[in-house]
This record gives structure tokens, C-alpha cells and sequence, in this order.
């Protein structure tokens, strides 16, 4: 379920910076795209799968959302612009390994919307704030990308 892979992320990461010389690429331990810096920091002998989702990002100018959901379409957009760059350099992204990834976003937006009264799904009606119709509970979320999902009783 990994991506076929080119013999070193070092050579893919060659042709990347002189196919795309706008676009810094910084060895990290994970792969994100930065609008503000255009920078991609990548994993050195990474899943180049991930590498070119970043690149996607970049070359699709993703910056910012809304909403939850606006994030899970940015993603598989992202993941679709990435198999079309695989195909460049001769690379294949496996389907399963892309729905994984996307599991991610799903399980995370799903999280974010369950109601901590009552456990129904809410609806998003601010950047981070929900509004249960169910029992007519409001919650606060944070960010909860990289760190663990807290919930918050909205104060009205």
C-alpha cells in the first residue's frame, strides 16, 4: 500500500527543484507545504507519495480554508493533482494509500462535528464552532491537526 517509489527521495527532490525553482524544498521530519514561505519540507527517503501531495498543494496555490469540509476537498484535489505529477515521473500512488490519507481528514472532520452532549453530528457554523441540531448544543473546537482534538462548551 506504499507508493512505488524512485531509488532515493534525493534524486525525485533534484528534479523537483529544477522543475519547479520557485518552490523551496528543506529536508524536515514532515512533509508540509507553506504558502507564506513557498517552502515544502520534506522527509529524506520519505514516501514520495507525500512529497508530491505537498507539491500539489503548492502548484494548486491551497493557502487557506473556512470551513472543515472546504479542508477535505483541498486534500483530494491535492491527492488527485499528486497521482497526475506520479504519472511525470514515472511513479504510481496506489488508491489505498490515498484513502488512507484521506481517512485522516475524514475521522478528523467527523471528530470535530460529534456533538459532546448528545453525540449527533453537529454542523459547522464558524471557523470553529458548532451548532448541534439535535439538542441545540454549541462547541468550540481548536485546530486539532497536529495535536489532540479539545472541545469546549460555546459560551452564548
Amino acid at each position: 500500500m506504499d507508493v512505488i517509489t524512485m531509488p532515493s527521495t534525493n534524486s525525485l527532490i533534484k528534479k523537483l527543484k529544477s522543475d519547479f525553482p520557485k518552490i523551496k524544498f528543506v529536508e524536515s521530519d514532515v512533509f508540509l507545504w507553506s504558502h507564506a514561505e513557498s517552502t515544502i519540507d520534506f522527509v529524506n527517503n520519505g514516501d514520495t507519495g507525500l512529497l508530491l501531495h505537498e507539491l500539489a498543494h503548492a502548484l494548486l496555490n491551497h493557502i487557506d480554508y473556512s470551513r472543515d469540509i472546504e479542508l477535505l476537498v483541498m486534500e483530494r484535489q491535492a491527492w488527485d493533482k499528486a497521482k497526475e505529477l506520479a504519472t511525470k515521473y514515472d511513479l504510481e500512488i496506489e488508491d489505498e494509500f490515498i484513502q488512507s490519507n484521506l481517512d485522516t481528514y475524514r475521522d478528523w472532520l467527523h471528530s470535530r462535528s460529534t456533538c459532546p452532549k448528545c453525540n449527533a453530528n453537529g454542523l459547522q457554523i464558524k471557523s470553529s464552532l458548532y451548532h448541534c441540531l439535535a439538542c441545540n448544543n454549541k462547541w468550540r473546537v481548536n485546530e486539532a491537526r497536529t495535536c489532540a482534538l479539545r472541545r469546549y462548551k460555546h459560551k452564548t
